[in-house]
């Protein structure tokens, strides 16, 4: 049964998409004055896993190319340090403690531990409106090509408006990175790529698709949302490429004995050293040279606004285990964690002939802000009751000035095997509060002094504690975020 919300939100969701037609329709757009968009959403790229951003391993020449052209952000947040409420919060420009998508999809919440996180949504409702739908709706042919992690059947890409979905379905990874894509007793079938040859690789294919969209709808505005599954999980790279950066390990004598840093019960890599992780961006470099080369190609490069962006941080950390497939630092932990390294996250926007080529923001900007600057950028109306988490970000590509939010918001109510524990978090200025739900604990963080959260200042500087904390508490209740609950069956719980 619908509550008040979900059916006012379905009224909206056709109010707003037929407003957006009429707002096509009597602009009469050609396709060359409508701007087409391609957003690569990369999967657990850490924040210094690029060449641009100071790895000294990993290459990534085009992807630093596309920062040399266009605005980077180097405070650039997701709205979760893991995939399905990120990916929520992209779509929606609401933030998943809103949307009650606030782990991985389905999650594993433990039944052992001091807390119970709380029952959240395995998939995005149909209710809610997408940046798609309302793409859709001005004349916009959408493509959905990757992974989703949004749901399973009748919640799949094709169900909020995207009119071509390829690979994308429930899962939140591939068995193999290489064909047929699944491991030897069939698990996680990609959807739609049942086709391919011995030995393509996943990144690739995905490229190939994105490519032949792009030339099967060059003639009209298109939106491409272009969702790698790497560099996820499993940590599989070509041979060729491992081979390389084997190599080059060796050359620039790398140390393979770094010890990891403890991070309560859990460890952090110091040191990026694994060769298959870097051949694995170096694919996915060679991805998004492939999509400018195509939009340059066909003549689309200069009416293509071209946006990077990674769904949560490096995996840097596990519980129990000395062994990652990369290193955030100086950020301190990674995925999983609402420390610097779980959030922040590497972002560009290419918006061509109106962002400065090459310039720097350190505004703090998130995912939900997304949603609302390509509606700006595509000259549609903004629509705050339904991004109502994000703002856009069009001024500060056109260089003019911008309402900045006072503060950014982090919640992740449950444990994970990176040895998270349940969380929020607020970013207010140069401090961030990090709030633990187990033993209601806090830690406050200069981050303009203290980029890797070492020294904490919760009892130098009190009051700024109690405030971010107040501030915290509020909008918690404002979003009716479900705070996880003691587990009272558990006697001895860890």
């Amino acid at each position: 049964m619908k509550t008040t919300e979900q059916w006012t939100r379905r009224r909206w969701h056709f109010i707003t998409i037929l407003i957006a037609a009429v707002m096509a329709a009597v602009a009469c757009h050609t396709p060359r004055d409508t701007p087409n968009f391609v957003f690569i959403l990369t999967d657990d790229l850490g924040w210094i896993d690029l060449g641009y951003a100071g790895s000294q391993l990993y290459e990534t020449p085009y992807i630093d190319r596309l920062a040399a052209d266009g605005l980077v952000f180097t405070n650039a947040y997701a709205a979760s340090p893991v995939c399905s409420p990120t990916r929520a919060s992209i779509l929606t420009g609401r933030h998943p403690a809103r949307l009650d998508i606030t782990d991985w999809i389905p999650g594993d919440d433990p039944q052992d531990r001091r807390l119970l996180g709380p029952v959240d949504l395995n998939q995005l409702p149909l209710h809610e409106v997408t940046i798609a739908e309302l793409l859709r709706g001005a004349g916009y042919t959408s493509g959905f090509i990757g992974k989703w992690h949004l749901g399973g059947e009748g919640f799949h890409p094709e169900q909020q408006g995207f009119d071509l979905n390829i690979g994308g379905h429930h899962a939140g990874q591939p068995a193999s990175y290489f064909f047929p894509y699944t491991n030897d007793r069939g698990f996680w079938d990609i959807p739609n790529l049942e086709e391919g040859g011995e030995g393509e690789y996943l990144t690739d294919r995905l490229t190939n698709e994105a490519i032949s969209f792009i030339e099967a709808y060059r003639d009209r505005p298109f939106f491409l949302l272009l969702s790698h599954y790497a560099v996820h999980t499993p940590i599989q790279s070509k041979e060729d490429l491992e081979i390389r950066y084997e190599q080059k390990i060796e050359r620039l004598e790398i140390p393979r004995d770094v010890p990891f840093r403890a991070e309560r019960d859990a460890f952090s890599k110091q040191l990026q050293d694994d060769p298959a992780y870097a051949g694995m961006i170096h694919s996915l470099d060679e991805s998004v040279g492939r999509i400018r080369e195509t939009l340059n190609r066909l003549n689309l490069e200069e009416n293509t606004i071209v946006i990077f962006f990674s769904d949560n941080g490096g995996l840097s950390t596990l519980r129990g285990r000395r062994w990652s497939p990369t290193s955030n630092e100086p950020l301190r932990a990674g995925k999983g964690w609402l420390y610097e390294g779980g959030i922040r996250v590497p972002m560009i926007i290419y918006w061509p002939g109106i962002s400065d080529p090459g310039a720097i923001c350190d505004e703090p900007v998130t995912s939900m802000d997304f949603f609302p600057t390509m509606l700006e950028m595509a000259g549609l109306p903004i629509q705050p009751d339904l991004h109502r988490d994000g703002v856009s970000l069009a001024q500060l590509l056109l260089g003019q000035t911008h309402n900045s939010r006072e503060s950014l918001f982090f919640f992740y109510p449950h444990y994970h095997g990176s040895g998270h524990r349940p969380a929020a978090a607020v970013r207010q200025g140069r401090y961030k509060l990090v709030h633990w739900f187990e033993d209601g604990t806090s830690e406050l963080y200069d981050l303009e002094e203290d980029l890797s959260e070492k020294d904490d200042l919760i009892e130098k500087l009190p009051e700024k504690a109690v405030e971010l904390r107040a501030s915290l508490e509020q909008w918690l209740r404002e979003t009716a975020a479900k705070s996880p609950e003691a587990n009272t069956k558990a006697e001895h719980a860890r």
